[in-house]
Parts: structure tokens; C-alpha cells; sequence
């Protein structure tokens, strides 16, 4: 019985966790159907609410605003919009930080996660997988002494919290696996290996 249970706790909990995240992510993006008049909504025009429609006005937007902001014209109003919003105290720092955040992540020549480390975290002889983000820039490359890294050690299973560390690059070892597969690693607690480099 318990092992029954067990296995059918194993198949569901996945399952409806999958579930529970696509139907809150779409409930998130339909809320971007409240930037059409309301004579223009799908359940105005068609009588009926269409789940997921805000999905593809979104993914419509984010194109026409890539379109829009990849051209000549388009990185002058960037520059403009980003102009104005330098100039409203709180607005400012907040807009800043996001934006540095995302160019880092999302940006083909950002630095984030470059590669997989292993790294010894949070003593000696206790390792974990951590990721290396770049070497150590402005004042504080002045004060380290020798060759630093950047790294991020993310947390498990949640890796989008984490700690931030500069460790000597004599201390981190370089793993023979895709960030993808770490992350997986990291993610499933140890569970989902990657797969074994022979040496």
C-alpha cells in the first residue's frame, strides 16, 4: 500500500506542479489583454473568455518591441525613454538596476553564467556547484591580490537565489558540463546526474 502510494505520488506531484506553473504563468500573461480597448478583448469580440490569448499578444509585443528597438530610430527613443526616466529619483535606481541585471542575463555578450564550477562553499572540504560570472571589476579588483572570479553559488532547488563570491581562480575547479546540466543538477537536489566524462 505504501509503496503504491509512493508511486503515485511520484507520477501526480510533478504533474500538477507543471500544471499549477503553466496556469499561473498563463493567468500573468492574459493580464496583458487589459491593454486592448475593451470592444477589442476575445471575449467581447467572440462572447467566450479565451484562456491563454494574452500569451500570444504578449509574445507579439516583446517581438514588435525587439523590431522596434533594433532599428536607428528605435535605440534613439531607447535612449530618450531611458533618458527620461534617469531624472525620476526612485524610478532611476530601480530602472537601473533591473535593466543591468537583465542586459547581463538575457544580452548575447552578457557574462552570466559562463561556465560550471566547482567550488568549496560554505567551508573547506564541503563542495558545491557554483558559476563562474567574470572576474572582479572597479575598486575591488584593486584591493585582491592574484587571479579572481567572479562567482555565483545558487541555492537548491531554487537557483534563483544565491550567493555572490570572488573566489582565486586556483581554488575553483572547471567542470566538463554544460550550464544546463548543472543547473538540472542543482535543481533536482543531486538526484538528475549528469552524465559521466571518462577521463
Amino acid at each position: 500500500m505504501k509503496r503504491y502510494f509512493i508511486t503515485g505520488l511520484l507520477v501526480l506531484v510533478p504533474l500538477v506542479i507543471t500544471v499549477w506553473v503553466l496556469k499561473t504563468l498563463i493567468g500573468v500573461l492574459d493580464q496583458s489583454l487589459l491593454l486592448l480597448p475593451p470592444a477589442w478583448r476575445p471575449d467581447t469580440l467572440l462572447g467566450v473568455d479565451i484562456p491563454g490569448f494574452g500569451v500570444f499578444l504578449t509574445l507579439f509585443i516583446v517581438l514588435f518591441t525587439g523590431l522596434v528597438a533594433a532599428n536607428i530610430l528605435g535605440k534613439r527613443l531607447v535612449v530618450v525613454w531611458e533618458a527620461m526616466l534617469g531624472h525620476v529619483p526612485v524610478v532611476k535606481s530601480i530602472y537601473a538596476s533591473v535593466k543591468q541585471v537583465s542586459d547581463t542575463l538575457f544580452s548575447d555578450s552578457g557574462n552570466a553564467f559562463r561556465k560550471a564550477l566547482l567550488v568549496q562553499y560554505p567551508r573547506e572540504g564541503s563542495w558545491t556547484i557554483a558559476f563562474q560570472t567574470g572576474q572582479p571589476g572597479g575598486d575591488v579588483a584593486n584591493h585582491l591580490k592574484g587571479d579572481y572570479v567572479s562567482v555565483y553559488v545558487p541555492t537548491t532547488p531554487n537557483p534563483t537565489s544565491g550567493f555572490f563570491l570572488m573566489m582565486p581562480a586556483s581554488e575553483v575547479i572547471e567542470l566538463d558540463m554544460s550550464v544546463d546540466e548543472a543547473l538540472k543538477y542543482i535543481i533536482s537536489m543531486g538526484v538528475v546526474s549528469p552524465k559521466t566524462v571518462n577521463q
